[in-house]
């Protein structure tokens, strides 16, 4: 008679002599089975992560197609903030100016074109010389042009007057409660801060500028509002239980843009972002100390 024991992590064989070869001919027909995964297992479960329907986490920053065809309800910033990158570029690549208006049906690439090879042909014939150096720089009036800034005024002076692009922002927090989540750098799902509240509080805007989107769709933010700050700077106010503008409003510092919602779990919350150039950043590093 064969004995036969069987554990998690080996398989024994009980048997005399002569049947020792019957046994290793079991006993290879079981490791076959359970290699196979037809027998039941020593192992736990494996459980799969349960995602609200609701609240689905924000799609991530790095995963984008080559290009997105318009939705009704898109504006370029929307898309922009959904894939995570600077509206300019979508603008530059698919050649839309200011104010950036896109259409239903649209195919706009999401990638830099290509860059055409150029070959140059060298020439063989020998040139004249005239005895006069050719200068480095452009000249005028028989000087050269600075591309330094005039004395007493800083860079960063100098790209704000021209067009703005690194005006001092002064932030405000959005709303009233205590931040139960923080931003998580290069974490897809914590791209912002989640600030607790109660249901139907004041979401006021965080710096003056301009609505460039509200509505509801960008999957995981709920009813959404994106405001333009500058060139660089864009916020976004998610989970809103109501929103009290419109795209194109310009808002001021403070005031009220929409009354707070609810998270997937039906907790009262605001998930706010603030992105620099189409990248999420810490809002908490920007944001004031006191409140």
């Amino acid at each position: 008679m064969i004995g036969l024991r069987i554990g998690c992590n080996d398989i024994r064989f009980i048997a005399p002599g002569p049947r020792a070869k019957a046994a290793r001919r079991v006993r290879d027909c079981l490791i076959v089975l359970l290699l196979t995964g037809s027998l039941g297992g020593c192992g736990a479960p494996v459980r799969a992560p349960v995602v609200s329907r609701d609240h689905p986490p924000p799609q991530h920053v790095g995963a984008r197609p080559a290009a997105y065809r318009v939705a009704q309800g898109d504006t370029l910033y929307s898309i922009a903030w959904r894939f995570g990158i600077d509206y300019t570029s979508i603008a530059r690549w698919n050649g839309i100016g200011h104010p950036y208006t896109i259409y239903p049906g649209q195919r706009l690439s999401l990638v830099p074109a290509p860059r055409k090879r150029v070959v140059r042909r060298v020439s063989t014939k020998t040139p004249q010389s005239t005895g006069a150096a050719r200068p480095n720089k452009p000249v005028v009036s028989g000087k050269q042009v600075s591309r330094l800034p005039p004395k007493g005024v800083s860079s960063s002076q100098t790209e704000a007057q021209n067009g703005g692009r690194d005006l001092k922002l002064h932030w405000l927090w959005p709303t009233k409660g205590p931040v139960v989540e923080r931003f998580v750098k290069g974490d897809p799902v914590r791209k912002g801060v989640k600030i607790e509240g109660q249901y139907g509080a004041s979401v006021n805007a965080a710096e003056t500028g301009k609505v460039v989107y509200a509505g509801s769709g960008l999957i995981g933010y709920g009813r959404l509002v994106i405001i333009k700050h500058n060139k660089n700077f864009l916020s976004a106010y998610g989970y809103n239980k109501k929103i009290h503008v419109k795209e194109g409003d310009t808002v001021k510092k403070g005031i009220r843009i929409a009354e707070m919602g609810s998270d997937g779990n039906g907790k009262p919350m605001l998930h706010f972002e603030i992105r620099r150039n189409g990248a999420p950043v810490d809002p908490l590093k920007l944001l004031p100390r006191d409140r």
